[in-house]
């Protein structure tokens, strides 16, 4: 079977299923990130790989930028556990293209990035490669098992919340990419990034919501579940139901979108909404509390509740404000 058949996560779910947790210290695994006991508390283990041509490209990227995004890309996925990054892996493969200094900007990032969220770089590898780059990163957080947060645990009738906007960073990569388009027509023409400040800054130079720890444990919410978006909203919401058991329902008109990205997506023709449910790369959390505390969600600026759990036979569906449903699909989700 083709692997586009299957979808990304169905074949991750089918290869994961071979394996058996057999170190009596794991308490979690295949989650936005791995949770093994320490004596401390937990560590949580997470890994990522970026691939130049697939998941940047450096016609557009600077060299800083792509480091520090890995950076916060990994980190991202410790928060989404409610849990505190502390040291960071890599290792970094590249072909003769590539001199001492582009690897030294790509360096300059990562260290921006450790600085920002108080990380330590604690081992680093480098090797050839045939073509272009890859990075591939691995991060490590700290947490008390008590406080951790997992993608099942969502309850009926608990509401579904998000930390921030959506869809500035996939209309962001839009804008790059048309200018990428007029480069390779009119290799004299000079891009054209007036008036995306906003949009270009959350494809570039994102920002891990590291922050929400202290906003949680300050307001006395431990979300029941919680993941950060990072391929889109459908799909995480997607992966919050399958790891619960539970269905959802999101409203159109409650998912926020920053003005400055409604103003990019009506200039190039996109749909706000697609580029919020569809669009990735956000790093804002995607999580469920329990109805009892709405009051403390509802009063945190910047939160938006946009939803509620449902029974899992009730499907996941997105309403509009007309009362219409409309089943949630996402790239690279299959029910095979």
């Amino acid at each position: 079977m083709d692997i586009s058949k299957i979808g990304k996560i169905a074949l991750l779910d089918h290869l994961n299923d071979r394996f058996d947790i057999v170190q009596n210290s794991t308490l979690r695994a295949f989650d936005d990130a791995a949770v093994i006991n320490s004596a401390n508390g937990t560590k949580q283990i997470c890994s990522e790989i970026f691939l130049e041509g697939i998941h940047f490209n450096l016609v557009y990227t600077p060299l800083q930028h792509l480091g520090y995004k890995v950076v916060t890309h990994a980190v991202s996925n410790i928060v989404a556990m409610n849990s505190q990054p502390r040291q960071i892996l890599v290792s970094t493969a590249v072909s003769s293209r590539f001199q001492v200094a582009d690897i030294e900007l790509l360096y300059d990032g990562i260290r921006s990035a450790c600085s920002i969220y108080g990380l330590e770089l604690l081992d680093n590898n480098l090797t050839a490669s045939l073509t272009g780059m890859t990075v591939g990163i691995t991060c490590i957080g700290e947490a008390k098992e008590a406080d951790l947060c997992y993608r099942g645990g969502a309850g009926v009738n608990d509401l579904i919340c998000l930390s921030g906007s959506l869809g500035a960073a996939y209309v962001g990569l839009q804008v790059l990419e048309r200018e990428r388009y007029v480069f390779e027509q009119n290799p004299q023409a000079q891009p054209q990034l007036e008036g995306y400040n906003y949009v270009l800054g959350k494809q570039l130079h994102p920002q891990a919501r590291t922050d929400m720890t202290a906003i949680f444990a300050e307001q006395d919410v431990k979300p029941s579940a919680m993941t950060d978006i990072v391929d889109c909203l459908a799909s995480d919401l997607l992966q919050i139901c399958k790891q619960s058991s539970v269905g959802a329902r999101i409203y159109l008109d409650r998912i926020p979108v920053a003005s400055e990205t409604v103003a990019a997506c009506r200039e190039m023709n996109i749909d706000p909404v697609t580029a919020a449910l569809n669009g990735g790369d956000d790093f804002e959390l995607l999580f469920t509390v329990p109805l009892a505390k709405y009051e403390q969600v509802k009063n945190l600026a910047g939160f938006e509740v946009i939803g509620h759990v449902t029974d899992a036979a009730q499907g996941a569906y997105l309403v509009t404000p007309e009362g219409g449903e409309i089943k949630i699909t996402a790239q690279g989700w299959s029910d095979v």
